[in-house]
């Protein structure tokens, strides 16, 4: 059995002052737990999705042989593929960590402190980007992976709180929010690492110093942020029962959690099409910046632009498709932007080079989609987890989130080193939101939650 959270502040019905002391309360954790999106989303966006993978790829590129590969560990592998194979490892070693971090943080109940030590791994890790120059590729793949198993750490633990701090009928909403956050600050910092890369001559930098102060100060902002969070959040007391501590019992947890879902089958059917269709999100995000800079031959510029047009229209489409889930429900709300998705990358395979107005097109049809279905997901997920269990099931859901997101960049990173095409890398994509999208057509939300022993809210 797991631990199960005990909130003291809870108020009996009869109590109309503590209802509303309760909620007061409610609202102020939810407008901390905003923040942390605030912190962390500008590594998606200025690291992962922009800058990295350019970089990096570039850096490999001077380390390779006259055959164009490298041999990390004496292993041949094309460099234009490194990067890819580097999201897809980082994301192997936060599989092995996450699901101990969410078992530790439901028998403890202490989720605050596990999510600042993962917040400032990452962070520091992010910082440490300023010293990727010359043909220290090494070096880069390992930051990366630090920093991405870091932050997918630091999600279970956020997102489980979720549950906690929001009522049923908020989650969506909340979620939202969150994510409307996130994209704000991505869009904030990427208008600043436009004007620092653009004018870099004029601040008397090199292109490559610039990229590597803007890599470094979405550390420092992540950092910096995450403070907020970190004041506001608060833990819950648990009850657990006697048995080993919590440091030794993690994977024990783990089997035991895997066991348990299996009492929660439409849990772990929706779970499996999450997995499948945000491996997709997922490798879109972190590809799409080499696609354009490799393929389309764009400039570094267009690309941030491109970007940053992603992170406005974001903050649109998170709230907009958050009101769309209050009319039709967040399932078929869902389903509706994998249908987008789908369209979207079989528009993208056809691009033309060098023509941004295209690729910026594309980039106003990616922001759209990409915050509702992340939030939607997110929010709808709450609703399939039975209480007490919130940070151990969403390590489950950042498994499938970002820590099983290494299927993705590999075919990616395949069909690339096979074909020598980053068309035929981006198309292959399709097939991960059409199964997804007929996976959970299938999965029968009400009962879902029901079966989770949660409220069903009116529309979900």
């Amino acid at each position: 059995m797991s631990a199960r959270t005990k909130d003291t502040t809870e108020p009996g019905p009869e109590d109309g002052g503590a209802v509303s002391a309760d909620a007061a309360a409610r609202k102020r954790e939810q407008h901390g737990w905003y923040f942390y999106d605030f912190a962390c989303s500008v590594y998606s966006t200025s690291v992962l999705t922009v800058f990295l993978g350019p970089y990096l790829t570039a850096v490999t590129k001077a380390a390779a042989d006259a055959e164009g590969y490298v041999h990390p560990l004496g292993i041949p592998v094309r460099a234009g593929s490194f990067f890819a194979y580097s999201v897809s490892l980082s994301v192997i070693v936060a599989v092995l960590v996450m699901p101990v971090a969410g078992a530790i943080a439901d028998r403890t109940g202490r989720k605050k402190p596990l999510l600042a030590v993962a917040a400032y791994t990452g962070a520091a890790a992010t910082a440490g980007m300023f010293f990727l120059d010359g043909d220290r590729y090494l070096l880069g793949g390992l930051l990366l992976i630090v920093a991405n198993a870091s932050l997918a750490v630091s999600m279970v633990l956020y997102n489980a709180f979720l549950p906690q701090i929001a009522t049923p009928d908020e989650r969506d909403t909340v979620s939202s929010r969150g994510w409307a956050f996130g994209y704000t600050s991505g869009a904030l910092v990427l208008v600043l690492n436009l004007v620092l890369y653009q004018g870099h001559a004029s601040f008397g930098l090199s292109e490559g110093t610039a990229v590597r102060i803007c890599l470094a100060s979405a550390g420092v902002w992540w950092g910096a942020f995450a403070l907020i969070p970190l004041r506001r959040l608060r833990d819950r007391a648990v009850v657990r029962e006697a048995g080993a501590g919590p440091a030794v019992s993690g994977w024990k947890q783990l089997v035991a959690t895997l066991k348990d879902m299996r009492r929660y089958p439409l849990t772990l059917s929706f779970l499996l099409a999450y997995l499948i269709y945000n491996d997709g999100v997922q490798t879109v995000i972190s590809q799409a910046s080499v696609y354009g800079s490799e393929e389309l031959e764009l400039e570094q510029s267009t690309l941030i632009v491109a970007v940053l047009l992603v992170q406005v229209l974001a903050v649109a489409g998170a709230l907009g498709m958050g009101r769309l889930a209050r009319v039709y429900g967040a399932k078929r709300t869902i389903m509706g932007s994998l249908v987008a998705w789908a369209v979207t990358l079989a528009a993208g395979y056809f691009l033309p080079a060098r023509t941004p107005v295209w690729f910026f097109a594309l980039a106003a049809m990616i922001g759209l989609v990409l915050g509702g279905s992340q939030a939607l997901s997110r929010s709808l997920f709450s609703h399939l987890v039975p209480a007490g269990k919130e940070a151990e099931y969403f390590s489950a859901y950042e498994v499938s989130d970002r820590g099983v997101s290494w299927v993705g960049p590999l075919v990616f990173g395949l069909t690339y080193q096979v074909t020598g095409s980053y068309r035929d890398a981006i198309i292959s994509l399709v097939v991960f939101f059409a199964l997804g999208f007929v996976l959970l057509a299938r999965v029968p939300v009400r009962r879902a939650v029901e079966a989770a022993g949660n409220p069903v809210p009116a529309r979900i």
